[in-house]
């Protein structure tokens, strides 16, 4: 049940930090999670004392506000997500094969220590009056002018955090968790951001439209905002943010985060999402062609890489094949992150590039839809957004994929009903500076040549879902 990285670990260390899924466990019960929690907390360990307090110490100290732990540090030996039907902590040897001889364990899997993916690009931002390049892109506009703007919908956000008292993210955050380097929810903490990444995602799904533009793609949606990296145990802090979204009833879950490369550690975590019915939007990463990031390049998330204003793909967005019957090419498809304006801490504001720029675009869509059919499962809206993708002219499907999605078409394709044909327009062309420079300061892409013919349809989908 365990995999060779585990042993590897246990082989150098003596012990290893793992996921353990739990069979036929009972989500969204107490009790449940205190049973499971007793019979199995005598197959973990306590790797270093000295270690684990001062983990304490430093979890109190960056808290936001002193709180009273159920639980410290020093003395935990494994964590329960109930919603998850996960659990985490440090095995040895011993505990290792009582776990895998275990009826009620399923999966154990070495745990992953995933980062924020940064931008490639951060400027300040020259602030615009209309809707950006990217929601015209997308034609989220045409949802908006029929009602559609996400509201009555809440969206999950992991990522640094939130600055609620921006301007253009007034009324938007609709719920908000500080998990602290131990990975401990701080009760009653106040919306912050540890950086300003947070703050900036947010504001692309559910920025308010103002007199400094319109940068939110759902801009009457909420967020259910989590503060779950960086530092400390960023996966206890990661699970624990996924945990508390599904418990706050989120269908959409938006994350900037990976791990370089592909490991199949965090595979369990996103069955645990897709089996409670939310949808991973995800980022692929900035490492350019053939490279990605797990989970972003797992087959059953959406995942989303970075386009630029001209429709090409940017040089920094990651794109990879595996070796794979089931969606086999990642990402699935690309959104805009080029010189994406939207909100940072402070009431300021700031343009960057970035495939973390372009998933919450995504996200922002899937919220439209949500509200245009609230019964709509995770799997039809994976196939409504994915189905509306065309690639444009010049684009190649190796790092495109299915291409731009089409949010006129995603709704026709979700809902089975047709926008008025005055909505319902051709994708409108933005004409603007393009950057979108990777760090070694190549442009990104190439411009359609001369009497180029508009954007294709891609070959039709063969991405199966769920």
């Amino acid at each position: 049940m365990s995999t060779s990285s585990v042993e590897d670990t246990l082989a150098a260390k003596g012990y290893a930090k793992v996921i353990v899924a739990l069979k036929d466990f009972q989500a969204d019960t107490a009790a449940a999670s205190v049973q499971a929690k007793g019979s199995i907390e005598n197959y973990f360990m306590i790797p270093n004392e000295a270690q684990a307090e001062s983990l304490a110490l430093s979890a109190r100290h960056f808290a936001s506000r002193a709180f009273r732990r159920a639980e410290s540090p020093t003395s935990r030996r494994v964590r329960v997500y109930p919603h998850l039907g996960l659990a985490i902590g440090y095995v040895d040897a011993g505990g290792l094969a009582s776990l895998e001889a275990d009826p009620q364990i399923g999966k154990v899997e070495k745990a992953p220590e995933l980062s924020l993916i940064r931008p490639v690009i951060v400027e300040d931002a020259k602030l615009g009056t209309g809707p950006t390049w990217g929601i015209k892109s997308l034609k989220a506009d045409q949802l908006w002018a029929q009602g559609l703007t996400g509201k009555g919908v809440l969206v999950g956000h992991l990522d640094t955090g939130v600055d609620a008292s921006h301007p253009a993210l007034k009324g938007a955050i609709g719920k908000f968790a500080e998990f602290d380097k131990a990975g401990d929810h701080v009760p009653n903490a106040q919306p912050s951001d540890s950086g300003e990444h947070g703050t900036h995602t947010a504001g692309t799904i559910v920025g308010r439209s103002g007199l400094k533009g319109a940068f939110g793609v759902a801009p009457e949606a909420q967020l259910a905002s989590a503060m779950v990296i960086e530092g400390g145990q960023v996966i206890d802090r990661i699970l624990a943010g996924m945990d508390w979204v599904i418990g706050e009833g989120v269908r959409i879950m938006s994350m900037s985060l990976g791990l370089r490369g592909f490991t199949p550690a965090f595979q369990t975590v996103i069955d645990s999402l897709r089996a409670a019915n939310v949808l991973p939007v995800i980022a692929v990463g900035n490492e350019g062609p053939n490279t990605s990031r797990s989970p972003g390049n797992y087959a059953n998330v959406l995942s989303v890489g970075a386009m630029d204003a001209r429709g090409q793909v940017a040089d920094f967005s990651g794109s990879e094949q595996f070796a794979r019957t089931l969606n086999p090419l990642c990402p699935a498809l690309v959104a805009p992150g080029v010189e994406i304006l939207s909100c940072v801490p402070g009431g300021k504001y700031k343009t960057m590039d970035g495939s973390s720029m372009a998933t919450p675009h995504v996200a922002g869509l899937a919220a439209l839809l949500l509200q245009a059919k609230p019964s709509a499962t995770a799997d039809e809206l994976e196939r409504a957004i994915v189905g509306s993708c065309s690639l444009p002219a010049g684009m190649p499907q190796a790092r495109g994929s299915h291409g731009v999605p089409d949010a006129v078409l995603a709704f026709q394709l979700l809902t089975g009903s047709q926008l008025p044909a005055a909505v319902a327009a051709p994708r409108a062309t933005v004409k603007r500076r393009v950057r979108g420079r990777t760090t070694a300061g190549r442009q990104t892409g190439r411009g359609p040549a001369k009497g180029q013919s508009k954007g294709k349809k891609s070959a039709p989908s063969k991405r199966k879902h769920g």
